[in-house]
């Protein structure tokens, strides 16, 4: 097992950014953290959506991924209104372009930081490595 961090990625929390099995990755759930491990942007849920996003790309690369090695993700937002899930969701379907993963998307009451709005996580598989002819 490995558990893996992403050097661009704030070093500001308490767990590793994805953990890998041989070819199997689970992905911590992406939050919108600022390279200061800071939520933003605050009170915006496609803001918040576009970061977590941009920093699930990233623990999904330090993993040997990329958004089409993602098996299923599942996405959060704290919030009851149905419109707020729906702008999450264009975000997230919009990065992942053709690659239709399943997916489940949850409103829920909270989410981990203050002002977090949004998180994503993902199970993906790692490429078959490159095997050269000798």
């Amino acid at each position: 097992m490995e558990l893996l961090r992403a050097p661009s990625l704030t070093d500001d929390v308490p767990y590793a950014y994805a953990a890998a099995t041989g070819r199997l990755v689970f992905t911590a759930g992406a939050c919108p953290l600022d390279a200061q491990g800071v939520v933003t942007p605050v009170g915006d849920v496609s803001g918040q959506a576009r970061l977590v996003m941009d920093n699930l790309v990233v623990a999904l690369a330090a993993a040997g991924c990329a958004v089409t090695d993602v098996l299923k993700t599942t996405v959060y937002v704290a919030s009851s209104d149905r419109a707020d899930l729906v702008a999450a969701w264009d975000v997230v379907r919009a990065r992942f372009d053709d690659h239709d993963a399943p997916s489940t998307l949850l409103g829920v009451a909270a989410l981990g930081y203050p002002d977090q709005l949004v998180e994503a996580e993902a199970i993906a598989v790692r490429p078959d490595p490159v095997v050269l002819a000798r």
